[in-house]
């Protein structure tokens, strides 16, 4: 198959001041924000690893009845459900949460990822954004595993 990887999605957002300062709490990149903020473009990112999604801010879907928009036409905020592999344990990742005001509203509890071709055993905790969009962060972690797997039986 060609398709060798994943490089962006998009989702909407109903208050971009918000999305930027929750994002940032997290330690996420942001890239574009001073050209949105000039009014230069209608969005920005969040970036980590090699991966972004594409913020459309209120301006952006205020044109969303335009045909010359491309996106989701039903995408509305709150519509995102995103994965993402946290790499610095679970106990950090609740930290990082709470030190963010975060909560955490399941987990730690296992999953299966999408490493190994979708066979790989993870541990996961979920919160939500302003927008209410569904964040999993999934450990790899083996201690992470070991520690919060569900015992067989």
């Amino acid at each position: 198959m060609p398709v060798t990887g994943f490089d962006h999605a998009a989702i909407p957002t109903a208050d971009s001041e918000r999305f930027l300062a929750f994002y940032k709490s997290l330690g996420f990149g942001i890239e574009g924000e001073d050209a949105w903020r000039a009014g230069r473009m209608p969005i920005f990112s969040v970036t980590f690893g090699d991966n972004k999604i594409n913020v459309h801010t209120e301006a952006l879907m205020a044109r969303r009845d335009n045909p010359a928009f491309l996106r989701g036409p039903t995408a509305e905020p709150g519509c995102g459900d995103f994965c993402f592999v946290w790499e610095g344990g679970i106990d950090a990742l609740l930290a990082t949460l709470d030190a963010a005001g975060v909560e955490a509203i399941d987990g730690p509890v296992p999953r299966v990822g999408g490493r190994a071709e979708g066979t790989a055993q993870g541990i996961s905790v979920y919160t939500r954004d302003p927008d209410h969009n569904l964040l999993e962060f999934i450990s790899y972690d083996p201690a992470d595993v070991a520690r919060f797997a569900r015992p067989a039986g």
